[in-house]
């Protein structure tokens, strides 16, 4: 094992997604919670949204996590995928992670035109988000999560 795989799985083994939440932008209302640590790889939980997450202008994602391990530069680079095709790609960094740290991050996803958007009985259970998490430019792990709107 090389030291760049073996510093990756130090990371992992000290890093814990202990929450997530995503809220409409605009009236500040939670749409969707979970505890479920998602940034575990070889895994794929599902996640039930609700449908009206479709509507909004701009979601912010918000994400609390903990990490044992110092990194340099803490980013994620996540890729949505419908039935296997990319449909979108964000690339979100947090940069530097204090060692035995609780941090929560924020990012905001703008939506696409009404034109653009698929519904949701058509979305659901063929979506799937891919998340990579890195330090710098070292993948410390790959999560994916299946979207069910509900």
């Amino acid at each position: 094992m090389s030291a760049k795989d073996e510093r990756a799985r130090e990371i992992l083994r000290g890093f814990k997604l202990n929450w997530m939440n995503v809220w409409d932008a605009e009236t500040g209302k939670i749409l969707w919670q979970g505890t479920e640590d998602l940034s575990i790889p070889g895994v794929e939980p599902e996640a039930c949204v609700p449908k009206k997450i479709l509507k909004c202008k701009a979601v912010p994602p918000e994400m609390n996590f903990s990490s044992a391990e110092q990194m340099g530069k803490f980013c994620l680079e996540q890729k949505v995928y419908f039935k296997g095709q990319r449909l979108e790609e964000w690339f979100f960094e947090f940069g530097f992670v204090i060692p035995n740290s609780t941090n929560t991050w924020q990012s905001l996803i703008e939506a696409a035109p009404r034109s653009q958007m698929m519904a949701a009985n058509v979305l659901t259970g063929n979506v799937i988000i891919e998340t990579k998490f890195f330090d710098n430019d070292l993948l410390v792990s790959t999560s994916r999560v299946r979207l069910f709107y509900v």
